[in-house]
Formats: structure tokens, C-alpha cells, sequence
């Protein structure tokens, strides 16, 4: 049996229920899984395995062949493990199960508020791996030789830790201590103080499951606003922990899909609208709050003596990814935290938390770490035989993807590789990866972007398949659904930022012909230029004017045309001279058809993030959360001409708009209208022509729930098909995943 099957009380469950049907024969892990041998009674076996599965488990695929071997001559028992060729996945890390808790909580049990108990339906998987078969000795836990309490119940097969490999308890297991900044401990429990010295104010770096976290008091404005400061991070939503479901109630909206969300094992962050009371600083402008439960043990006694939610944000100097070292986090993180609450368990692999939201009524995942990574993807039958691609991502939010015997396993979310430290964290991965799957690529499928660090690493990887970048966005989706390698063409509607285009423009706003092996380009958002290159990602202003000099000429007097207006006082206050001749003769101002820069100069003009966003997505995440104000609104612009898009009409709108008073919320909520209609049209037209029957909807501007779900809603009440991602981000977290089925099928088509 493969799949999720080592590590997660696979074993044991197949040995009960041998000795319920009294069956005789063995169990154990090798390479491929788990590996049953039986006299007699598989069948009967496989399907009350199927029916009662461990809470972690997944099985993905069987195999059945005649057994010559020696067996038992009576008994079923469980044997060593065994080598051979590494098919199977590692189980993600679990969030603390229901019997870990009550026995954390229980003052007469040896694991009284230990703060690393675990058993086979949860804690540290991936985290604590260093390779397989997933053994203690192949983990972080293997400093730690257990007790003979621990021992006995790792040996007994009807126990729950039977064979957890991270079992421990306070006699044997890893140990809490408490320091300074300066790294001198303090005395007492240090959960104890931890919790005191939070509720006075105080920032404590926390060493969770698979990095540091910063935490400090969620209701104290002044200790949010000193995280921020010291953390140089003046905007970024920060994350919140929620002791239990009682708090949750009280600061989040919840209905059935979030509860469910926040309760299951993964334990993600879950964006849900804010209603009660925390500092102004947790989120700044925006109406939702990312918030999460304890997922471990340590987190759940320290919640317990907190009455207010925690914020709780990676612990990282800004750009780098996750500190997961005590020495390196008492060096970097001393100018941001008081205090440092540590462990001696090493973390072998850094995983941030995943991050999910409701579009509607489907989930879409932001962000896929801990709990999720690195659970492998049942690709189409079609492509098991498929030689084994790596694909290495793209340069924002990277992941990479290994494809192999018809699964993909898309790694961990690991960030910006302008960082030097995320370069280092995807060669470890890439190793480990390459080490726990026994995965050697034949081909290698790297992003067309010739600066990124991703391609340059891929072309020393192999034989080297460039994909573009929104064709990868839209097989990730078909392969999420399950669609063969040789299926029809799709049509893709994939908004984002920029990706590097076929033809060396930058791209953004794409209507794609594309099926797993080629695609053609048939419409695409008007390209505007970015002057001053990558300045206009971050300056909102500059593709305000970009957007009005393209819309209204460049000769074009708007205060003759819609008064005097602030937003053109603050705009004449800019070098438009010295842009505009940028602009002209082509100099670092490339045009770009991105729907994201469009965001940001409709934001700009609406005085939101005019001079600069301090975090990626800051401009249309407010544009987002003012349009949310009017739910009412239906106004719109025209920007579907019958065709194709045009922004002139638009920007005449919403400057009429502004000159007219109209309300800022209106004027967002008729943007976002205007644009969903647009798309809508756009693709029903396209769709008509090309005979088309199912769209797919990616890339990162995607992620806007108010864009998404009408979009949706619309193209569904028009009889298309639509298929948008789920478990796997519609953001450049995704990419890897597309770029890896592109890779396979084409190997099939050679």
C-alpha cells in the first residue's frame, strides 16, 4: 500500500485488525510503503483498511501479487522495516490530537503539561525527517533515547505510540528553558513565564514545531506596534493564535467550512472577517484576521494561561525565511524579542503555517507548509509510466516539484529567492527531497524568466524544459483536477503580477488556449509600461500615471477635463517629465499586460498606497477591502468593447466618478464589477469561438475573493465549467506543480 502510510500508525492498525479477522502473516515498511504478506484474507483486509484508516493516513495506491516467500506459521506480527527503492511519502506535520491533549491537561498523567507529547495521529513528521524509512534514528529525535515507559508503549503494538517515532515524555524527551535576549535563562516554569511575561507587554520569540515565531499580546496596541517597529514590518497583517474555539468565536466570524477548518489536523491559518476587538495594529485596514489554534502541545499550554489572542508571526529578519537555530535566532532576533522560549529538539526542515481562505464555497490555499507539504498529489492515471521531472518554481513564494510514478510532491513553501538564506533552504530541500523519494529527474522544467535564481539552479539540474509562466498556472489546475496528460485544450484566464512571456514581454493579464503540452496566447489585458522597472511593483503611483498617460495621451490636461483634483496635486509632484521620456524611448520602463500593476494604479487612485506598499499585494488588498464596504453597489465601467478589454472607459469613470464625490468604497466596488464583467465577457466570447466547454481561473490576483467568486458565479451561470485551485495556491506556490505536468507530458508526446 502507498501513500500517506509510514508514520502515521499504519502498522499497528493493519496488525489489529489482522488479529480481529485471525489472519496470519506480516506487516511492514519498506521503500513503497507498507508491505502485507498474508496466507489468506487480503481482500477482506484491503477493504476494512479502506473502511478505517488512521486519522493521517492516505492511501493512494494498491498493489496485489502472489507471495512465495517464508511466513509465520501462525500469528500476524509486525517485522523490522526493509529497504529498497523509496516510493513512499513522509506525513505531514499533525496538529495535536484529542487523546495528546486530554493527557497534556490531565495533572495525574506523566505527560502533565509536556510540551512535546505526540503519539501516530500527531506532531512532527516532516519537520524532525532527515530521510527514510521514517525510523527515529532518521530524525531530530534520535538525540533523545527513549525512557522504558516511552520504550513500552513504542513496542506494543496495541498502544497508540506504537512505533512514534518522535514518542517521548519529561523523563526522556526534549526540554523547554527560558532566556533573555542575551541568552541568560530565567528560573521557573518557562511556560509559566512566558505566558506572565507576554501578558506584561513583552515580545517572546517562541521555537515552535518548524521555526521561531514571534508572539506578543494580540490586545496590546502598544507591544504590536513595538513588534512591528522593531521587526520592520509597518503594514503586513500579522497572524493570530486563538486558545480554543470559545475565543475563536468571540474574534472571527465562523460557520461550518471554517470551523472545520480551524479544527482539522493541518491547523492552517484561515483568513475569517473580524468581529471583536484586537490592537489596530494586527491588521491594518483590512476586515478579515488570519487566525489559527494551538498545534502543538507547547502552544496549547501557553495559550491556556492567556486571555486575549496571541499575535503570532514567523520569526525572521524581513526578507530572510523562518530562523529554526537557537544560536541564530538569539543573534538575529535580539533587537525584536525580550525574551526567547527554546527547545533542544533541532528542527531538521523549516515549515512556515499554511494559510487557506474561503472563496465562496470553495477553500483556496494561500500558502502550503506545515500540515499540508509534502503529501503527494494522485496525479491521472495517464501519467504513471511518465519519466520523473523536477520542476524548480518560479523566484516569489518558491516551491518545487518532483513528479514521479504518477504522483507529485510539491514541496514546502520557502519564499523570495533574492535571499540568500532561501537559496540555501531550496539546495538543502532539493537534497532531501531528492534523498526521501530516491529521485533522480530525466528532465528539468524551469520558469522562462532568464534572471530568476530558480532557472539558473534547474539548468544545473538535467536536461532542461522551459515553461512559461501562466501556461504552469493553468496544467497545476488541470492537474489538481485529475485531468489526463493528453486532455483537450482549456481555456486559461490567469491574472497575476508578471510573468515572463513568450514573446520576452512581461505578462500579466492572459486569456490562454493551453492543454499539458502547449498553449497559445488568444487575448491579454492592454500592456502598459512600468517606468522605472521594478519600481512600479512598489510604488503604486507610477502606474497611476503609466495607466492615465496610455488612457488620455500624453498631452492631456485631467483638470480641464474633471477639476481639481488631490490625487493630480500629488501625482504633478512626481518626476512625470523625466517618466514620460522614459516611457517614450523605452528606457527601464517595459510594458506589462498585469492585472496586478492595474490594481495598484486603481488603488493609487483612490489614495490607497499612493506612494508605496510595504509588503506585496498591500494596494489591492486594500482596493479589496474598501470595495467589501458596498455590498449593494452594482454601478460598473465599461472596459468589453466586443473586441477585447480597453482601460480608456474606465479610467473616464472613475475620474467622472471622483470628481463627482462619489464615495471611495462605490468607486472600488464598480472597479471590481466592471473588471469581473469584462473577464466574463472576454472569455464567453473566446470560449464561443474556439469551442470551448471548461475555463480555468489562476494566478495570483485570483486570490481576491470579490473577483474570484463572481467571476466564477457568472461564468457558471453560463454553462462553462470551472476549475480553480484548491489544495494547491493559485499564487506562484503553484507554479512548480504545472510546470512539472508540462514537463512529463511533453516526454510522453516525444
Amino acid at each position: 500500500m502507498r501513500g500517506l502510510v509510514q508514520g502515521v500508525g499504519f502498522r499497528p492498525r493493519v496488525w489489529h485488525l489482522a488479529q480481529q479477522a485471525g489472519l496470519v502473516g506480516e506487516v511492514l515498511n519498506d521503500g513503497g510503503g507498507v508491505l502485507i504478506r498474508l496466507r489468506a484474507g487480503g481482500e477482506a483486509l484491503m477493504q476494512a483498511l479502506h473502511e478505517n484508516s488512521p486519522p493521517l493516513a492516505r492511501i493512494d495506491a494498491l498493489e496485489l501479487r502472489v507471495y512465495t516467500g517464508p511466513l509465520p506459521e501462525s500469528g500476524f506480527h509486525i517485522v523490522a522495516s526493509a529497504g529498497g527503492a523509496a516510493r513512499t511519502g513522509i506525513s505531514p506535520d499533525a496538529a495535536t490530537c484529542p487523546d495528546c491533549l486530554a493527557e497534556v491537561n490531565d495533572p495525574h498523567n506523566r505527560r502533565h503539561r509536556y510540551a512535546f507529547t505526540n503519539c501516530t495521529n500527531c506532531g512532527p513528521r516532516l519537520s524532525i525527517t532527515r530521510a527514510i524509512p521514517y525510523d527515529r534514528a532518521h530524525t531530530t529525535m534520535a538525540a533523545f533515547p527513549m525512557c522504558p515507559a516511552c520504550q513500552a508503549e513504542y513496542a506494543d503494538p496495541a498502544n497508540r505510540r506504537y512505533h512514534a517515532q518522535p514518542n517521548a515524555c519529561p523523563d526522556c524527551g526534549p526540554q523547554l528553558a527560558l532566556v533573555d535576549a542575551t541568552g541568560q535563562p530565567l528560573s521557573g516554569d518557562p511556560l509559566a513565564q512566558a505566558a506572565a511575561l507576554i501578558k506584561a507587554g513583552k515580545i517572546v520569540a517562541i521555537k515552535g514545531l518548524g521555526g521561531f515565531q514571534l508572539a506578543a499580546d494580540a490586545s496590546n496596541e502598544a507591544a504590536v506596534s513595538h513588534l512591528r517597529a522593531r521587526k520592520r514590518r509597518p503594514g503586513k497583517p500579522l497572524a493570530l493564535m486563538l486558545r480554543d474555539m470559545d475565543m475563536a468565536a468571540k474574534t472571527v466570524a465562523l460557520d461550518a467550512p471554517a470551523r472545520a477548518l480551524l479544527q482539522n489536523w493541518q491547523a492552517p491559518i484561515v483568513l475569517l472577517a473580524r468581529i471583536g476587538k484586537v490592537a489596530p495594529s494586527v491588521a491594518p485596514g483590512q476586515p478579515r484576521l488570519g487566525v489559527m489554534l494551538p498545534n502543538t502541545p507547547l502552544h496549547h499550554i501557553l495559550m491556556q494561561a492567556l486571555d486575549h489572542p496571541l499575535v503570532l508571526t514567523s520569526g525572521n529578519v524581513s526578507g530572510d525565511p523562518q530562523i529554526i537555530d537557537n544560536s541564530e535566532a538569539l543573534q538575529k532576533l535580539g533587537c525584536i524579542a525580550d525574551y526567547f522560549l527554546l527547545h533542544n529538539r533541532d528542527i531538521a526542515n523549516r515549515m512556515d503555517d499554511s494559510v487557506v481562505q474561503m472563496a465562496g464555497n470553495t477553500p483556496q490555499t494561500l500558502r502550503r507548509a506545515r500540515g499540508y507539504a509534502p503529501a503527494p498529489l494522485q496525479l491521472h492515471k495517464g501519467f504513471a509510466d511518465l519519466p520523473p521531472a523536477l520542476a524548480m518554481g518560479a523566484d516569489l513564494k518558491n516551491t518545487f516539484c518532483l513528479l514521479k510514478n504518477g504522483q507529485a510532491i510539491v514541496s514546502q513553501h520557502m519564499g523570495d529567492m533574492k535571499s540568500p538564506q532561501t537559496q540555501r533552504d531550496v539546495r538543502h530541500n532539493l537534497a532531501l527531497y531528492q534523498k526521501m523519494y530516491d529521485f533522480i529527474p530525466v528532465r528539468v522544467a524551469v520558469d522562462m524568466h532568464p534572471g530568476y535564481f530558480s532557472t539558473r539552479l534547474g539548468q544545473k539540474m538535467g536536461e532542461v524544459v522551459p515553461v512559461q509562466h501562466h501556461h504552469a498556472h493553468i496544467a497545476a489546475v488541470m492537474a489538481e483536477h485529475g485531468l489526463p496528460p493528453n486532455a483537450g485544450p482549456v481555456l486559461g484566464v490567469v491574472l497575476d503580477g508578471l510573468g515572463y512571456g513568450a514573446d520576452g514581454t512581461i505578462w500579466g493579464g492572459e486569456f490562454l488556449l493551453a492543454d499539458f503540452r502547449q498553449f497559445k496566447r488568444l487575448a491579454h489585458f492592454p500592456p502598459i509600461a512600468l517606468p522605472g522597472g521594478d519600481k512600479a511593483n512598489t510604488q503604486p503611483w507610477r502606474n497611476l500615471f503609466a495607466h492615465l498617460r496610455a488612457a488620455f495621451g500624453p498631452d492631456a490636461d485631467l483638470r480641464e477635463q474633471f477639476g481639481p483634483l488631490p490625487v493630480l496635486d500629488r501625482l504633478e509632484a512626481k518626476p512625470l517629465q523625466m517618466l514620460g521620456q522614459m516611457i517614450d524611448q523605452n528606457l527601464n520602463s517595459p510594458v506589462a499586460s498585469s492585472a496586478g500593476r492595474l490594481f495598484d494604479a486603481v488603488a493609487a487612485a483612490l489614495g490607497l498606497c499612493f506612494e508605496r506598499q510595504t509588503y506585496e499585494g498591500e494596494a489591492a488588498m486594500q482596493l479589496q477591502a474598501m470595495a467589501e464596504t458596498c455590498t449593494s453597489e452594482t454601478g460598473t465601467y465599461l472596459i468589453y468593447t466586443g473586441k477585447g478589454l480597453t482601460w480608456e472607459k474606465l479610467w473616464s469613470g472613475i475620474f467622472y466618478d471622483i470628481s463627482n464625490g462619489v464615495a471611495t468604497g462605490r468607486i472600488a466596488r464598480r472597479f471590481h464589477n466592471a473588471l469581473v464583467q469584462g473577464i466574463v465577457r472576454n472569455t464567453l466570447a473566446i470560449a464561443e469561438d474556439k469551442n470551448l466547454q471548461t475555463v480555468v481561473l489562476s494566478g495570483g490576483v485570483m486570490q481576491n475573493r470579490l473577483l474570484f467568486s463572481e467571476t466564477r458565479r457568472l461564468l457558471q451561470a453560463s454553462g462553462v465549467a470551472v476549475l480553480s485551485p484548491v489544495h494547491y495556491p493559485a499564487n506562484d506556490g503553484g507554479i512548480s506543480l504545472g510546470q512539472a505536468t508540462i514537463a512529463s507530458a511533453s516526454m510522453q508526446a516525444s
